[in-house]
C-alpha cells in the first residue's frame, strides 16, 4: 500500500486533516509530532512542516527516510504575487524556486549550487490528481463558508492557478518586497517559506511531491488581514476538504 505524507504549514490546517483520521497514533522524532494512521483506507502520515526552508527540509527527509512515505502532499497558505491571484484563490505548484538563493558570481542567481538548476518540478501525476481535487473543492466549499466569511474576505468566485511557487526564508509583507519579486520573477504566482525546500529533498530521493497553497493576502502593505480568522474559517477548511477529496477519490 502506498504511504502518503500529508504536510500542513500551520496547526489549524493540520487539525482539519487529523479530524478526518479515525486511528492516528503520535510518534515524536526530531522534535516533530508525526501522526501515523489511515484516511479513507489509505496509509498516511500527517505532520507540520515547520517554518522556513531548513525546518521544511528536515521534515521532508524524516518523512522519506524514517517513515518511508512514497508521496508527499503539502497544503498551506501563501501570499499572492501573480496578476489576478487574489485572497481565497488556490495556487497549485507545478514548479518551485528559492527566491533568496544567490551564490553569484560562482553560480547564476537562483541556481542551486551543484544542481545546475534553479527550478524543481512537482510530480505531474500527483499534481494532476490534486488539480481535480482543487476544482471539486472550489466548486462546492466556498458556498458553505457562510455570507459573513465570504464578504469579510471577498471570496466571490475563487479560482485555481497553476505554475511557479517561490520560497524564501523571510516573510514577504511589504509592497516593496512584493514588487521586487514580481519584477525579478514575473511568472511567480505566490510566495511562501517551505515548498522549494520540500521540492529539492523530494528530487534528491525521487519521491513525488505536490503542493497547494491558499492565498491569504497579496504579500504587500495591505497584507495585514485578520489572519487567525482567515486560517480558521477559510484556509483550514480548504485544506481538510482538499485532502478528503484527494484521498477519497
Amino acid at each position: 500500500m502506498t504511504r502518503t505524507a500529508i504536510v500542513a504549514a500551520l496547526h489549524d490546517e493540520l487539525a482539519s486533516v487529523l479530524a478526518l483520521m479515525p486511528d492516528e497514533q503520535k510518534e515524536v522524532v526530531g522534535g516533530r509530532e508525526f501522526w501515523v494512521g489511515h484516511l479513507h483506507g489509505q496509509d498516511v502520515v500527517a505532520v507540520l512542516s515547520g517554518i522556513g526552508k531548513v525546518s521544511a527540509a528536515t521534515t521532508a527527509t524524516l518523512l522519506i527516510d524514517r517513515f518511508k512515505v512514497q508521496r508527499i502532499v503539502f497544503t498551506g497558505v501563501a501570499g499572492g504575487l501573480g496578476p489576478g491571484v487574489k485572497v481565497g484563490d488556490v495556487v497549485l505548484a507545478r514548479s518551485f524556486l528559492q527566491h533568496d538563493m544567490d551564490a553569484s558570481p560562482l553560480f547564476p542567481r537562483h541556481e542551486v549550487p551543484l544542481y545546475g538548476r534553479a527550478r524543481f518540478e512537482a510530480d505531474a501525476a500527483l499534481a494532476d490528481a490534486l488539480e481535480l481535487a482543487c476544482e471539486r473543492m472550489l466548486h462546492s466549499l466556498p458556498q458553505q463558508l457562510g455570507t459573513s466569511t465570504v464578504d469579510a474576505f471577498g471570496l466571490q468566485a475563487p479560482r485555481l492557478h497553476q505554475g511557479l511557487l517561490i520560497s524564501g526564508d523571510r516573510f514577504v509583507a511589504t509592497t516593496a518586497e512584493s514588487v521586487a519579486l514580481q519584477r525579478g520573477l514575473p511568472d511567480a504566482l505566490a510566495v511562501e517559506m517551505e515548498g522549494a525546500a520540500f521540492a529539492q529533498v523530494c528530487h534528491d530521493f525521487g519521491v513525488p511531491l505536490a503542493v497547494v497553497r491558499t492565498i491569504s493576502d497579496r504579500a504587500d502593505d495591505a497584507a495585514h488581514v485578520d489572519f487567525p480568522r482567515f486560517l480558521r474559517e477559510v484556509a483550514s477548511r480548504y485544506s481538510g476538504a482538499l485532502i478528503d477529496t484527494l484521498l477519497r477519490t
